[in-house]
């Protein structure tokens, strides 16, 4: 059997398998049978980004469902966290979002959500796939199945916006001046509105999407631009979503950009100074900072760290009750109002603490020391489980020797590229950037 799902849905390139009509009519049709198999005549809320595919996928993906005997719920564009959100609103067994997040426009991709707003699960996934890739085709089924129907949802923007903005009960944002980076992706028609009808001041940047400018040179992953307007305006922050608006990058008055990290830290501590915080205890991944375990240990915070991957990091919050969570890149999860990162709430929540904290980002940040950290992403022909690559495990021993107690050293594979990602983090910028060269060059000679 094959594989669809990678760390964050199903990838890859517009018209090219998995990503092309056939497959996804295919792809609805398991999603369909699966879901037909535990509930009478599921209804699934279908949203998408701004990419030009997205009709091409929307269409074949509801098609799919309406054959398997679902209803369809479609709401256009909308971020990811929405498509969480809508599914119980508009009490829904399931929900899919067509979106390939940040990666260019000619990337798309299918996330799937179950009934409670979650992404699936594991187990799920592989229900799926097996339904996919069975022998007897789904599209040679000639098991008589009652055809589903779709409606479009027109208020379900309406429904979005009022949610996020209960989040912080609608608290008034006036005097503060905000830039909003929409990176022409799913935010843009929602994140400026919100931030406008909450008082603040917002300049609205890359809100003019044309199908192919997604995340081109612009929004989370090209935050430069972002950081300049709030310099220049003296705003008092920048907010830039990626694609679907799951992820967020921030930068302070200066212009100085705050990842997941300085942002974790800084709503750590102000959920302990709140007093309504019973678990102490914050969930990561892997590649967050030392210098973020070592604010909150000093706060009597728990630093609870799991496998690269948002996904990874809301299983263990729902794990062990645990209220806030994320990823060094900037998907932040706040579990009190929604199951799945959302970077409209994370922005809101820090526009609200600085509100409440009169003080500058560029203040509050210092607090939180980050030891430098270099990333470099190196192609590869082929995953080998790393403990079988002689060269690239004899470069990461030697870091870890030169490195010691003051710094540390990660490796692992892109789940949506085919790249080699290498994380090298200590005190000397010079040596960690040595170090990393010295692993990516064993890396690309034995795997390039």
């Amino acid at each position: 059997m094959g594989k669809l799902f990678g760390t964050d849905g199903i990838r890859g390139i517009a018209n090219e398998f998995p990503m092309e009509p056939n497959a996804i009519v295919s792809i609805g049709k398991a999603v369909g049978t699966y879901l037909s198999k535990k509930y009478m005549r599921p209804s699934i809320v279908v949203g998408k980004d701004t990419r030009l595919s997205g009709y091409m996928v929307e269409n074949a993906i509801t098609s799919g469902l309406l054959s398997s005997g679902c209803d369809v719920m479609l709401v256009g564009p909308m971020p990811t966290p929405a498509i969480s959100h809508l599914i119980k609103s508009l009490n829904c067994e399931a929900g899919i979002m067509i979106s390939a997040s940040h990666n260019p426009a000619e990337h798309n991709g299918i996330k799937v959500f179950d009934e409670n707003g979650f992404k699936l699960s594991e187990e799920f996934e592989k229900n799926i796939e097996k339904i996919f890739f069975s022998e007897k085709s789904l599209l040679k089924n000639k098991r008589k199945v009652a055809i589903g129907k779709a409606q479009r949802i027109d208020d379900a923007r309406g429904r979005y916006i009022e949610f996020v903005k209960s989040t912080i009960e609608n608290c008034s944002l006036e005097g503060l001046r905000v830039v909003v980076d929409c990176a022409n992706g799913a935010a843009y028609a929602i994140a400026p509105k919100v931030f406008s009808e909450l008082g603040a001041e917002v300049n609205a940047i890359n809100i003019c999407p044309d199908g192919l400018n997604i995340n081109e040179g612009c929004g989370a992953l090209h935050p430069e631009k972002m950081c300049d307007i709030v310099k220049r305006t003296k705003a008092n922050f920048g907010v830039a979503f990626d694609g679907d608006a799951d992820r967020l990058i921030v930068c302070d008055e200066k212009g100085v950009v705050a990842d997941g990290d300085i942002l974790l830290g800084l709503f750590a501590e102000n959920m302990l100074k709140n007093g309504f915080w019973r678990e102490k205890a914050v969930v990561a991944t892997k590649m967050s900072n030392m210098g973020l375990e070592m604010f909150l240990a000093e706060r009597g915070i728990k630093l609870i760290k799991t496998d690269v991957g948002d996904r990874n990091v809301a299983e263990k919050m729902r794990e062990q009750g645990i209220l806030l969570g994320g990823e060094k890149s900037g998907h932040l999860l706040f579990r009190k109002y929604n199951e799945t990162p959302d970077a409209i709430v994370a922005a809101l929540q820090l526009a609200k603490l600085l509100k409440e904290e009169q003080k500058k980002l560029s203040i509050l940040r210092s607090k939180i020391f980050l030891f430098p950290q270099v990333i470099i992403n190196v192609p590869v022909r082929e995953k080998r489980p790393l403990q079988k690559t002689h060269a690239v495990m004899k470069e990461i021993k030697i870091a870890k020797e030169i490195l010691g107690s003051e710094g540390r050293v990660f490796v692992r594979y892109s789940g949506t590229e085919n790249l080699a990602r290498v994380m090298v983090e200590g005190k000397s910028e010079k040596v960690i950037k040595k170090i990393a060269r010295g692993i990516g060059s064993a890396i690309k000679s034995e795997l390039g």
